[in-house]
């Protein structure tokens, strides 16, 4: 599809055949202000492509009018809860309405980081060490036994909002009630000291890594959305069969969730090379900052074309086969 060529775009078979389309973002989450961003820049792209695309913000229209309104096809530009936590998506499977990223299971359970880490330490996912804290938690305790520094983080919140890096065990307590603001859900991780690194996942393939690097004490929402001092380092240095390995086990623990569709996954590895999962994002940043269409892009395949495909792999996953689950074992 070439970008210079808008009346081939506009009659574009494919884009047609995708019918009316509905782009979700804005909400009504912390994460709105990013929403925005995506949601705006996958609407243009994908009316750049020829789809009959519009725009719907769930906190400011109703969700009948999404029943109601004829649509085909939802690209969800929603980040976290009410749209990336399995609720849009099961108001969506209900409206029969088919829709990007991954269903309702896979959604609440990546959203929820404690619950992910529970699962992949079952499975025998690396993970980093953790605890869940509490009002009446022993803080000095737990810095004791996890080790300092450590991340003290909301269980179901994303783009690094209410996190912090706590250096002295005194200070754990006055991070846990800024995490507890944002969720009654509040984990303690051990800090991994080495590289971070994220691999996209489009479809059943991982994109290349990228490793991130910020002058700031951690990659916090400045680093991610405001920040011009954030380097990322595509190709991310590892050795060839370094990096395939790490795409591969990104992939494995993506679908250890029953994640599909496509999606992000961020790691540590540490000084002696070894890999800590930390998450996994079902509907991750579309920004001129994000990092999906960044590894993408690497492999030649720009941000229109990116967000038409993530399209076209829409589904309804309440009808999916079971060869999702079957592919997911990890042995």
């Amino acid at each position: 599809m070439s970008a210079d060529v808008p009346n081939q775009r506009a009659i574009n078979p494919e884009a047609a055949a995708l019918g009316r389309v509905a782009v979700l973002f804005g909400g009504r989450s912390a994460e709105r202000e990013v929403s925005l961003n995506s949601g705006g820049m996958v609407l243009a792209a994908l009316r750049r492509c020829g789809v009959d695309a519009h725009a719907f913000d769930p906190q400011t229209q109703d969700l009948r009018q999404l029943a109601e309104g004829g649509f085909d096809r939802a690209f969800i530009a929603l980040h976290g809860r009410y749209g990336e936590d399995g609720t849009i998506q099961g108001a969506l499977e209900l409206m029969g309405i088919p829709y990007t990223g991954s269903g309702v299971l896979a959604s609440a359970l990546a959203m929820d980081k404690w619950r992910t880490k529970l699962l992949w330490q079952s499975v025998g996912i690396p993970t980093a060490p953790f605890e869940m804290l509490h009002a009446e938690s022993d803080f000095s305790a737990v810095a004791e036994r996890l080790g300092l520094p450590l991340m003290v983080k909301p269980a179901s919140e994303g783009s690094s909002i209410g996190m912090s890096k706590v250096h002295r065990a005194e200070d754990l307590a006055a991070a846990y009630a800024q995490a507890a603001s944002y969720d009654r859900s509040v984990i303690a991780e051990a800090f991994i000291d080495g590289i971070e690194l994220t691999v996209g996942i489009l479809g059943d393939a991982p994109l290349p890594a990228i490793r991130l690097q910020t002058p700031h004490d951690f990659y916090d929402y400045d680093a991610k959305y405001r920040s011009n001092d954030t380097h990322y380092h595509l190709p991310c240095g590892l050795e060839a069969m370094d990096e395939e390995n790490i795409q591969m086990q990104a992939l494995e623990a993506f679908l250890a969730l029953d994640c599909n569709g496509w999606g992000r996954v961020d790691l540590m590895v540490d000084v002696e090379g070894n890999t800590y999962f930390l998450e996994v994002n079902t509907a991750p940043g579309m920004t001129d900052h994000s990092l999906v269409p960044m590894a993408a892009r690497y492999m030649g395949l720009e941000f229109d074309d990116l967000c038409f495909t993530i399209l076209q792999l829409a589904s309804l996953k309440s009808s999916a086969s079971s060869s999702t689950q079957e592919s997911a074992h990890v042995g």
